[in-house]
């Protein structure tokens, strides 16, 4: 359990390290920026919140709740995998080193994820017929 909780944090700190590398270079007027400390504050508390389910669903061991928090933190190495090409058209390059380690903490993550915490050997509907 400790170690799909440790693995969402992760991911959660990379998302807000992408959070505050846009905001370091904003591209518009209707962007994240440090010069808008709410709107900040607000992007990084729905990014918290857009990570509570598979951070609720960690506490949990049954094989259903660890497949619906691997498929929710699918959607992270998704969003992750779209800012790389945003990295490129924007004029940053720590974007897209940190965009990378997201997808390879998100994936390791949702690895840990259905992994973690199954038992050993057989279930007991395979014992029966071995």
């Amino acid at each position: 359990m400790w170690k799909r909780v440790a693995m969402i944090f992760l991911t959660l700190t990379f998302a807000i390290i992408i959070l505050l590398l846009a905001a370091k270079n904003p591209t518009g007027p209707n962007t994240v920026s440090f010069d808008e400390p709410i709107g900040l504050l607000l992007s990084a508390g729905m990014v918290v919140v857009l990570f509570l389910p598979p951070l609720i669903l960690a506490f949990f061991q049954h094989l259903v709740a660890r497949i619906v928090s691997a498929i929710y933190q699918g959607f992270f190495v998704l969003s992750f995998l779209i800012l790389i090409p945003v990295g490129f058209l924007a004029p940053d390059f720590g974007v897209i080193i940190v965009a990378v380690a997201g997808i390879i903490i998100s994936i390791c993550s949702i690895v840990v994820t259905i992994v973690a915490g199954r038992k050993k050997g057989y279930p007991d509907s395979v014992k029966m017929y071995v």
